[in-house]
């Protein structure tokens, strides 16, 4: 091998490996997609590469079986999910709303199908379990000024705070935001009014 195409090959293999990440994307993207769209049934590795605009031995030589595809895609939104969440700063409420409204604006329909489809398939119940627990943990940090057993002491009733923790998580779930933006069709402006709202009880110093 001469000197210019050792070059060569080393120009390319750079741009080999951002193309092939562009597709990997792409091909995530399509099916994330797709999985919003239609039953997980339907979420064929056809109508992946057709999305994609690959072929199917694309897809298949990217992530596997279909089930790979899957369970790659589910861990890839909340992996950005959980990236968009804990950007939210601790004991500032106002904030905390806005980062879960951006979060549900941009992927709450995503979740939502997750849970609905969750017991199809080994895979997603495992990423929804996750994404549960990845809730819990965000609510536990947000609030945690207001979790705190000197701030829970001074409030009538001192409540416990496995309770008041559950109703942090209750509260900020992605079915009240369903319920007040997509059956209720409220604004998100409306429904970040209403979740300050109802917040504000269970935030409120004495």
């Amino acid at each position: 091998m001469n000197m210019a195409a050792a070059k060569s090959r080393a120009y390319d293999s750079p741009k080999r490996a951002s193309s092939a990440a562009q597709t990997g994307r792409r091909i995530l993207q399509a099916t994330e997609d797709l999985f919003v769209e239609r039953p997980l049934s339907e979420v064929t590795l056809n109508a992946v590469a057709e999305r994609a605009g690959v072929t199917v031995q694309t897809v298949i030589r990217r992530f596997g079986d279909r089930a790979r595809l899957i369970g790659a895609c589910a861990k890839a939104a909340m992996d950005r999910v959980g990236s968009q969440r804990n950007a939210a700063p601790p004991g500032d409420v106002p904030a905390a709303v806005g980062n879960l409204l951006e979060h549900y604006e941009t992927t709450g329909r995503l979740a939502l199908k997750l849970l609905a489809e969750e017991q199809a398939s080994p895979e997603l119940a495992q990423i929804t379990e996750g994404g549960r627990n990845l809730h819990r943990q965000w609510c536990a940090r947000v609030f945690a000024p207001f979790l705190d057993p000197v701030f829970l002491a001074s409030l009538e009733g001192s409540p416990e705070r496995d309770r008041r923790l559950a109703q942090f998580v209750a509260l900020c779930d992605v079915y009240t935001w369903k319920l007040l933006r997509l059956d209720a069709g409220l604004s998100r402006d409306q429904v970040e009014q209403s979740l300050l709202e109802m917040l504000e009880p269970f935030t409120r110093r004495s």
